[in-house]
């Protein structure tokens, strides 16, 4: 596509509408965007040709209201023969879509009617046939069936107007009306004539309701196996139908009932009414309907009303599909026994097997993969209403064909990525990708959602004559949905901490191997296993909890996290008081971190002995980090000792912490260093006796808390300062805290051992 002499042959040997144009939607949006004034310079008839080109896939996706047909019209681009056909097939699809709802059997006189009914009728044809008359045009196509379907239409509709106006005219002067057969016979033929014109319209133009449903299948994204297997089904349905015509019979059948599997966003709804309209086009079922339920709908809350819910859905289902999504639900087996979902199933069997409604409609179930199993295999009446070959598992989509499906959702609001657009939004498709709950179609369509609605609220009006500007979806609008609120950068915000040498070594060191790693991995050269998992030890107010949010976004900008963020923890958000909810608990706290990190504070606290619930915890901990290995980052911090004799003891955890940092105490000048950063973030100045004594009393004292012992004893300095302005009501110098202010605040301020 970056060949211009390329486009424009390809653009060349297309020629007729019948045939599929060289380039998708998409690729002739980018040519426009990236070649237009190149093809201006060089070959007008080229543009000319894209623009009929992109105008043939804006009518085959039925969009009629089209800015770039007017931009066409009055431009010279309109003198290519090209360009005039597809206008004229426009034309006609306008001309047909005018008529296909209209109904002249209403029009209709009968014998016995009384004249003036006939007479209203017949007026009322002439009103109608002068407003079609007005549809008329002159422009011509090249395939001469379709233009002489078009002008039968018009001469059809002036000789009916001709027989109306002369029945009108002698109903009103009460002369004798003798040829009304001939007057039906004529009307009638108007429809027909629509109908022949119908026929006669290029493939593309017709109505996409018409589609065969096998193709409308092929042409989903991805689902390779499943395509195979429908196509399959619908021939052994096909060839077993006429194998029943010819005379044979089949007393054991595989039925119609079909169970569909898969994650959220993979298509369950859609296979369903696909395989609906799969068993009314081979004549299995009397109409295509699906009615969708859920438990909701089902399962009433007393007894008999599950019964009489799941009855009536069955028979609003007669004739086609009932489709239960999420059917795992109907049986919970953690629910008391006023729960009446053992009772849909019953009745949903019975009417399954019932001589009234057994052969007159097709059960769908569909869920989760696992939990669909468990339900089936727990409910043997239901499981046996479904024959092995009858199941459908559809698999989660890979990332090209998310980026396909984010292409088509964009091209149906009319909107296109560019090539480095559709590069950066890859990013967004992973970052959304780090835990269960991804919804893979469903996600990526409310992705690209998001993106246009940024669009939207941060550019300017629309300007018709920049039309493809308001299409275009560029790199830039990826990334400022994408960027990081916070503007420095990482490494840069861990070298803005005070104190922590060591640390600061450590953490660059590790950024410095990850770098490497990942591009020795782009070069195919073998990467070393990089260890991420960290124990953090130190005492309280050292910086373990800073540096854990820094260490996130470093390996979130090296690409080994995909989102960065850091969520913290402790005991009792790990472990609960009765048996079997510590491991769900633990759980769930870990797919919050998913994609980023989970740091547990106070680490320690979580193994008190073998009969103690915090085990668990440890156990699904270990489980889980090796389930999401490259997804998750997990940090243990604590006291230094106490840190040391929890990760011995457990092998399990000794095995996965392979990096240590030692988080030191911060010393004096570091202490008073951290007070004169803290206050000039609120714009306060210290007074020079200040810096003097608060060296002194760090050097008499021990103090415990480190950078939060500081922030307690500035924000009492602060309240100490308020008082003393108010008290002596000089409020003329509110930003400056002096040697009184901070006596008082260390007195009140808890943390301090005497050396």
């Amino acid at each position: 596509m970056n060949n211009i002499h390329m486009i424009k042959e390809k653009l060349h040997n297309w020629s007729n509408f019948e045939d599929h144009p060289p380039f998708t939607e998409i690729e002739l949006l980018r040519i426009i965007d990236h070649y237009e004034e190149e093809l201006l310079k060089t070959d007008k008839d080229s543009e000319a040709i894209l623009y009929a080109m992109l105008i043939y896939y804006r009518l085959k996706r039925q969009v009629t209201d089209d800015h770039l047909n007017e931009l066409l019209v009055h431009s010279d681009k309109v003198n290519h023969p090209m360009v005039k056909e597809i206008q004229t097939l426009k034309h006609y699809l306008h001309v047909y879509q005018s008529l296909e709802e209209k109904d002249f059997s209403q029009y209709f006189i009968r014998e016995t009617d009384f004249d003036p009914v006939k007479l209203k009728k017949v007026r009322a044809l002439i009103n109608e046939l002068e407003a079609i008359g007005e549809l008329k045009g002159t422009a011509v196509y090249s395939n001469s069936k379709l233009n002489n379907a078009y002008h039968y239409i018009f001469d059809q509709v002036e000789a009916v107007e001709d027989i109306a106006e002369g029945l009108a005219y002698a109903l009103e002067h009460k002369k004798s009306v003798q040829d009304i057969a001939f007057y039906n016979e004529e009307v009638d033929k108007i429809n027909r004539a629509i109908h022949l014109f119908y026929q006669e319209l290029p493939s593309f133009l017709k109505d996409e309701q018409t589609e065969d449903p096998l193709d409308e299948l092929n042409n989903m994204v991805g689902l390779d196996q499943v395509k195979s297997y429908i196509n399959q089904y619908y021939h052994y349905l096909k060839y077993q139908q006429k194998r029943k015509e010819a005379g044979f019979q089949m007393i054991d059948e595989q039925g119609l009932h079909m169970v569909i599997t898969g994650n959220p966003g993979t298509g369950k709804t859609t296979i369903a009414r696909l395989l609906a309209n799969i068993y009314y086009k081979l004549g299995l079922l009397e109409s295509n309907k699906v009615v969708e339920v859920n438990r909701s709908q089902l399962v009433g809350s007393f007894m008999g009303q599950s019964e009489e819910n799941t009855l009536n859905y069955v028979k609003k289902a007669l004739g086609g599909v009932l489709f239960i999504d999420e059917a795992y639900n109907l049986k919970r087996e953690e629910q008391s026994g006023n729960d009446y979902g053992q009772a849909v199933i019953d009745t949903l069997v019975a009417s399954m097997t019932s001589q009234e409604y057994a052969s007159n409609f097709a059960v769908i179930i569909a869920g989760y993969p696992e939990e669909m199993n468990h339900f089936l295999w727990a409910n043997p009446g239901m499981r046996s209403r479904f024959p092995e070959g009858n199941f459908i598992q559809l698999p989660d989509f890979d990332e090209e064909e998310l980026l396909e499906i984010a292409e088509r959702t964009a091209l149906n609001n009319d909107y296109f990525f560019t090539e480095n657009a559709l590069s950066s939004f890859r990013s967004l498709i992973e970052k959304a990708k780090v835990d269960e709950s991804f919804g893979n179609a469903r996600t990526v369509k409310d992705l690209v959602l998001k993106v246009i609605f940024h669009i939207g609220a941060t550019r300017s009006l629309i300007n018709k004559n920049s039309w493809l500007n308001h299409m275009r979806i560029s790199r830039s609008d990826i990334l400022s949905l994408n960027q990081d609120s916070d503007s420095d950068h990482p490494l840069e915000q861990l070298d803005q901490l005070i104190g922590l040498n060591n640390i600061k070594e450590e953490v660059k060191k590790l950024s410095a191997f990850v770098k490497v790693q990942q591009k020795r991995k782009s070069m195919n050269l073998p990467a070393v296993p990089i260890q991420l998992h960290a124990v953090f030890s130190g005492n309280p107010g050292t910086g373990k909890t800073t540096v854990a949010k820094i260490y996130a976004k470093i390996l979130k900008d090296c690409g080994l996290l995909k989102r960065g963020h850091l969520i913290i923890s402790s005991r009792g958000d790990l472990v609960a008081g009765y048996v079997g909810q510590t491991a769900m608990k633990t759980k769930n706290k870990i797919r919050e971190a998913l994609g980023g990190v989970l740091f547990i504070d106070e680490a320690y606290s979580l193994y008190r002995g073998e009969k103690d619930f915090g085990k668990e915890a440890i156990d699904t901990l270990v489980d889980e980090m090796t389930r999401h290995n490259e997804n998750l980052v997990v940090i243990l911090a604590g006291y230094k000792n106490e840190m040391e004799r929890f990760i011995s003891s457990n092998p399990g955890l000794e095995s996965r912490f392979k990096k240590y940092f030692h988080f030191d105490d911060y010393t004096d000048e570091e202490l008073l260093e951290m007070v004169i950063s803290h206050t000039k973030q609120f714009h306060y100045s210290l007074s020079e006796e200040v810096e003097t004594f608060l060296l002194e009393q760090f050097a008499q004292v021990k103090i415990n808390g480190n950078g939060r012992f500081v922030v307690n004893l500035i924000n009492e300095a602060i309240q100490y300062q308020a008082l003393r302005v108010e008290l002596n009501g000089n409020t003329e110098d509110l930003t400056e805290l002096l040697k009184e202010d901070f006596e008082l605040a260390w007195k009140s301020t808890r943390g301090i051992n005497k050396q």
